[in-house]
């Protein structure tokens, strides 16, 4: 049976959660409208962090007030929700996203009308309390992603005692899957035997690498993304990284998704800005597939869509791709018009991505 436990990073949660009630309860008291302020989450409002060196929201704020009908049904669920996250908390329970926006069905005027408006509030909540949705014991619900490699952790598990794993030789094909929650009270690393941290885009690529043994010929820690990684996903590298202080390296598709997920990792993304300093790791460096890959490894190809030019042309504004290496290749990508996935390299083989194109790509880069 589950033990219930209410970690430090939970009470601080309950503590400022209660903050914004008692905000709201303040300027009712005074016969004031009451309001409530959120950084404004646009592409305009994203600044470099000197201190941590990603990216983070701006000064603009947005003024949730109200003032009006649809305001006042914002604070009321804003309300709901505070008492909530605490009550759970208190309970030792956890929640999905999901879960949480059903449940809303039965708070009357203060339902949400749909599941995006119930996690843009939760993502609010975080920015004004300054605490993660996992110090709220809100979760995605998508699974984690995937770790092979020769890292031991101790995992805090359902019993809530601490069962100790080698991502090498304690797993399947598979790997150690990456729990919603990995800070210090969760996962613990006690010890790392590698020369990298390797992040991979897709499954089929992942799998790839781990058939061929890469992470043991290159000494390699092998992290899944997963597509568009997981904010857990993107935690456990940080941590890792910071542990560890091993280079790490993504080896993504060649397409303008793909380079936002490597930004993602690297500097953080709008959704999160708030929390940017816990999860982007600013040293990542990007690996391929490059549009300069898709010409001098002669790699099959589709055409950009117009989707596709969209996006590379809104990157060439994108502070995270303010780079001389960043705009020649994406130029030059708009000048060929193609794209290029990782398994393109299967053209000359299924060994050789492992024996000649990731060694030939790593050594062009400074791995510090």
């Amino acid at each position: 049976m589950t033990k219930k436990r209410i970690f430090k990073g939970n009470e601080v949660a309950m503590e400022r959660l209660r903050e914004i009630a008692g905000s709201v309860y303040d300027q009712l008291m005074k016969e004031e409208i009451p309001a409530l302020e959120v950084s404004s989450r646009t592409k305009n409002n994203i600044v470099l962090s000197d201190e941590h060196n990603v990216w983070k929201y701006g000064e603009d704020v947005v003024q949730r007030s109200a003032k009006d009908l649809g305001g006042a049904t914002g604070i009321l669920r804003s309300l709901y929700t505070v008492d909530f996250i605490t009550e759970m908390i208190k309970d030792g329970k956890s929640s999905t996203l999901r879960e949480m926006y059903y449940i809303s069905e039965g708070w009357n005027k203060a339902k949400f009308p749909a599941q995006d408006d119930s996690n843009k509030l939760a993502e609010d909540l975080e920015i004004i309390t300054r605490c993660m949705r996992e110090d709220f014991k809100l979760r995605p619900e998508e699974d984690g992603a995937r770790v092979i490699g020769n890292i031991t952790i101790e995992e805090l598990n359902r019993k809530g005692d601490l069962k100790r794993i080698n991502c090498k030789d304690d797993v399947g094909d598979s790997g150690y899957g990456i729990p919603y929650n990995v800070e210090q009270e969760k996962v613990r690393f006690k010890s790392v035997d590698a020369d990298l941290i390797l992040a991979v885009e897709t499954g089929g690529m992942f799998d790839r690498l781990v058939e061929n043994g890469f992470d043991e010929k290159s000494r390699a820690i092998l992290v899944h993304l997963k597509g568009q990684p997981a904010r857990s996903t993107r935690r456990f590298i940080k941590r890792l990284y910071e542990y560890s202080n091993l280079p790490v390296v993504l080896f993504t598709d060649g397409d303008p998704w793909s380079y936002r997920i490597f930004a993602s990792v690297a500097y953080g993304a709008i959704k999160t800005a708030h929390i940017s300093e816990y999860l982007a790791t600013p040293s990542a460096q990007y690996l391929g597939i490059t549009p300069s890959d898709i010409i001098n490894y002669d790699l099959p190809s589709d055409k950009l869509t117009d989707q596709d030019i969209s996006a590379l042309k809104a990157e060439l504004t994108d502070p995270r791709f303010d780079s001389d290496h960043w705009r020649s290749e994406i130029n030059l990508q708009l000048k060929i018009k193609k794209k290029s996935e990782q398994q393109a390299l299967a053209k000359y083989g299924l060994d050789y991505v492992t024996d000649t194109y990731l060694p030939e790509k790593l050594s062009e880069i400074n791995l510090k």
